[in-house]
């Protein structure tokens, strides 16, 4: 297996993973690292591992066996929200907005800023307005235009832009990674590309992406490097510029080799 290096340190890596649901073996000893500023783009077949061995890293499932480190140092991760306090944050397919709330509301979902004084320690009064500033400076920082009014319910917005939220929702808060499961999925040309560009705005500003997508040319658009998952197992990580997209779905159905 060839894998391509990158300098530096990774700010995650992952070593001989396996998990096993009784005699199914839904990973076998995957390695993966991703490095600060870097697009990784993890590709694969349906039952190729991807949702698994994202799922171990993030903490929704935990592996049978094997090795996380976050920046050098091993962690443990028995629940999602381990793994958001060590920096890792995850926008799943399903985005989990919540469309009564208005954008604001939505990007401090679960981190509600309380106003000063009595009326938030005694009242429990939430900051709105503090909450909406700070709202429309994140995504001024993040490059969303199409986001004028935090004020909107999210209900109201496009597909692209409830992607633009949950994303930039999981970047507002110091977050080191950013996984993104499908991004693009049952969005419009136009606004896939918006995300992608808020994609490359998030690798711009130091964080690292891991990019989960069924959409080659997409992936070869945008990731710096693309990790192959293949019945259980990494079958190789390649670079757009070293293999084309013929390259990988060969290796991804096993008609090459890494």
């Amino acid at each position: 297996m060839t894998v391509e290096t990158v300098a530096g340190k990774p700010v995650l890596e992952a070593r001989d993973l396996v998990k096993t649901y009784g005699r199914v073996v839904g990973l076998d000893g995957v390695g993966l690292q991703l490095f600060p500023g870097e697009i990784l783009a993890v590709v694969g077949d349906n039952g190729a591992g991807k949702s698994t061995l994202i799922k171990c890293l993030t903490g929704a499932e935990i592996p049978t066996s094997g090795e996380l480190f976050i920046n050098g140092s091993p962690v443990s991760f028995k629940r999602p929200q381990d793994a958001r306090d060590a920096g890792l944050e995850t926008v799943y397919q399903t985005l989990a907005v919540s469309p009564t709330l208005d954008v604001a509301s939505n990007l401090f979902l679960g981190r509600e800023i309380r106003r000063k004084g009595f009326a938030g320690t005694m009242l429990r009064a939430l900051d709105v307005k503090g909450m909406r500033e700070r709202a429309r400076a994140e995504l001024a920082e993040l490059g969303i235009s199409t986001l004028q009014d935090v004020t909107v319910p999210v209900e109201n917005l496009s597909g692209g832009q409830r992607q633009a939220v949950a994303v930039a929702r999981a970047a507002a808060f110091g977050s080191k990674i950013v996984v993104l499961d499908e991004p693009t999925a049952a969005l419009g040309v136009r606004e896939s590309n918006q995300v992608l560009q808020l994609i490359r705005t998030l690798r711009d500003r130091g964080t690292a992406v891991i990019l989960i997508s069924h959409n080659m040319p997409q992936v070869f658009e945008v990731a710096d490097r693309i990790h192959i998952q293949r019945l259980g197992k990494c079958a190789g990580t390649i670079t757009p510029q070293s293999h084309s997209m013929t390259d990988a779905v060969a290796i991804m159905t096993g008609a090459q080799t890494l």
